[in-house]
């Protein structure tokens, strides 16, 4: 089985499970996987994983997230996004100031509240269940980082905004926010994700690019903090996935045996311990 890592640049109406899909297909393997939703309307980096790579989802997952997107005051809708249903739409006059303000304002730890149209899931239901229902649900609410939020452009009724954001952030959640916080609505228009961690899009490949092998693969220490040692001495106690204590600054340790990966540990306090075994 091939083990890698692929960076694509997610089309348009698509969403990620059908990206999935379609690099399992073109393939020919079926242990396949992703890094972090996207939805349709959204666009650029998403982080495939193949074969035992998949084991590394969480490890990919929480690298900060950056993105671009474009949104409208004064309207809301249900998803959150321009695709839903206008709930609220009034006449806002944009304060380039106040915008100002106001991204600073959200440059932080805050508590934001999950979108009902979001696969989290309550009481063993996914959110846009109880939505597609017409069920009542109480919205869950997580903490999230917000590093940096830069004010591109504004266009007649579009802003567009630069977003650098921890793990679990939702672009339109904060939208909503920083319209409440403008005592006004706000809805997203477009999404791009620009970056995760160190990859970026300008690096990405199109499925195109996949399906006519016009792309270059990456493995774990092309995208890890971590340190390869090829033919350790005590190779046995890898094998038996004994924790081993290694003089290394690295997160983490990739076993090799005649340049083949055998497994890769992860720091846990002054000791490494097993985390994915790779030739199996």
């Amino acid at each position: 089985m091939k083990n890698m890592i692929l960076n694509i640049n997610k089309e348009p109406n698509m969403t990620s499970r059908d990206v999935v899909n379609k690099v399992s297909k073109i393939l020919n393997i079926k242990r396949v996987g992703h890094t972090g939703t996207l939805d349709p309307l959204a666009t650029g980096v998403l982080i495939i994983t193949v074969g035992k790579y998949t084991k590394l989802n969480e490890d990919l997952m929480s690298m900060d997230k950056e993105y671009i997107t474009e949104f409208r005051l004064g309207i809301l809708t249900d998803t959150l996004d321009i695709t839903g249903n206008v709930i609220r739409e009034s006449h806002y006059e944009i304060d380039e100031v106040k915008l100002k303000s106001a991204l600073k304002y959200f440059e932080r730890d805050y508590l934001q509240e999950v979108p009902l149209y979001s696969a989290v899931k309550v009481d063993g239901m996914k959110l846009y269940q109880y939505a597609r229902q017409n069920k009542e649900v109480t919205l869950p609410s997580k903490m999230v980082s917000i590093k940096e939020l830069e004010l591109i452009s504004i266009n007649d009724e579009i802003i567009k905004v630069r977003c650098k954001v921890s793990k679990g952030t939702y672009i339109r959640s904060l939208i909503r926010d920083i319209g409440a916080y403008l005592n006004t609505d706000a809805t997203m228009v477009s999404l791009i994700r620009t970056k995760q961690g160190m990859f970026a899009l300008e690096e990405s490949i199109t499925l195109k690019d996949l399906e006519d092998g016009n792309y270059k693969s990456l493995k774990i220490e092309d995208v890890l903090d971590v340190l390869v040692i090829d033919n350790y001495e005590e190779m046995k106690n890898i094998y038996n996935g004994v924790k081993v204590k290694y003089d290394s600054a690295s997160k983490y340790l990739l076993f090799k045996k005649d340049g083949e990966e055998v497994a890769l540990y992860k720091r846990d306090g002054e000791y490494f311990r097993m985390h994915i075994r790779l030739d199996t």
